[in-house]
């Protein structure tokens, strides 16, 4: 048990301040994540430094594809979610509680720097969750050098998005599930325009954004548009923005994604002004790649998460000089 900052008294009770749940809670009642909890009148949270996942991984796994492309961060994870997918692809770790030994931030971020790796990366279940683990673990991976993002379906609080920001946190990918009837009849009647806030609020405090929808056979292709209009929106024409094939997972049988819609979607994000459209989850399509935006030069050329060719100099275009949106330097290395 850890005791939380993020919560305030309300009456009898007290609420809960890290997601925007705001889950109310009596003395001894557990929030919609089952993993904080009341006791007597405080919140206590029981991931504080149970991770399930510590893993070195290639930034672009994430995806990251304009982040400190090259790079590996030190991966973690923990337990739990605080949303309902029932295509969850880490099913086994967010429909879990919280088990397993303490293990204090020093020795994951003397772990990273054992690895070699640049950053620090939270990701696999719902990040949101570790916060105040992860704001300590950013502290001191900064004192390192390390870089610090987190993987997330963003609904975390501004409360919560503003104390990672002052901790380190420089790149966030956030999965936008699809348009307001997803969110209410698959994640548990969350508002999505809450997801959206948090984005312009990173990219408003300087942080990378990076923007994943997983189109969902039956679930979300209607929606293509309503993304697109609200990226362009929120997020803006510089901010990546991927579309990933689904595949059947955890309560879901639906089919995998038809790579025609994929591709349909690209097509159309790109049409309507945003410059940089991924495929993710098929291995050596051309979307996978990154195209200068103006005379559409081959730039970045990529195999499922390795980078074969990188031809950016000096964060421009080399064939028309057009300036081309990367966070961090590229750090050639070996594909893992």
């Amino acid at each position: 048990m850890k005791a939380s900052p993020f919560y305030k008294s309300i009456n009898k009770k007290i609420q809960c301040t890290l997601c925007e749940r705001r889950c109310k809670l009596s003395n001894g009642e557990q929030g919609n994540c089952k993993v904080r909890f009341n006791k007597n009148g405080k919140l206590y949270t029981l991931t504080y430094g149970r991770l399930s996942a510590i893993e070195s991984r290639p930034i672009e796994i994430k995806p990251f594809y304009h982040y400190w492309p090259g790079s590996t961060s030190l991966t973690i994870a923990t337990y739990s979610c605080n949303f309902s997918c029932p295509w969850c692809q880490n099913y086994h770790l967010s429909r879990s509680l919280p088990k397993g030994p303490y293990t204090p931030p020093e020795a994951i971020v003397e772990k990273a720097l054992i690895n070699h790796d640049e950053g620090l990366c939270l990701s696999f279940q719902e990040p949101t969750l570790l916060t105040e683990y992860a704001i300590e673990l950013f502290r001191i991976g900064r004192e390192h050098g390390l870089y610090a993002c987190y993987v997330s379906n963003g609904y975390m609080t501004t409360e919560a998005l503003k104390a990672l920001i002052d901790a380190g946190l420089t790149g966030l990918n956030i999965d936008i599930k699809g348009g307001e009837d997803v969110y209410k009849k698959y994640c548990g009647g969350v508002d999505v325009y809450k997801v959206w806030r948090n984005i312009k609020t990173a990219l408003d405090n300087g942080i990378h954004v990076e923007i994943v929808n997983l189109l969902v056979t039956g679930v979300n292709e209607d929606d293509i548009d309503w993304i697109i209009e609200n990226h362009l929106r929120f997020a803006g024409e510089d901010t990546p923005l991927h579309f990933t094939r689904y595949y059947p997972r955890y309560k879901f049988t639906n089919p995998a994604t038809n790579i025609r819609i994929l591709e349909e979607a690209v097509k159309k994000a790109k049409m309507e002004g945003v410059k940089y459209v991924y495929i993710g989850n098929v291995p050596g399509h051309r979307f996978e790649h990154t195209y200068c935006p103006r005379c559409e030069k081959l730039l970045i050329r990529r195999f499922s998460y390795r980078i074969l060719d990188y031809r950016i100099e000096d964060g421009t275009c080399p064939e028309c000089g057009q300036k081309i949106k990367i966070y961090g330097r590229y750090i050639p290395k070996d594909a893992l």
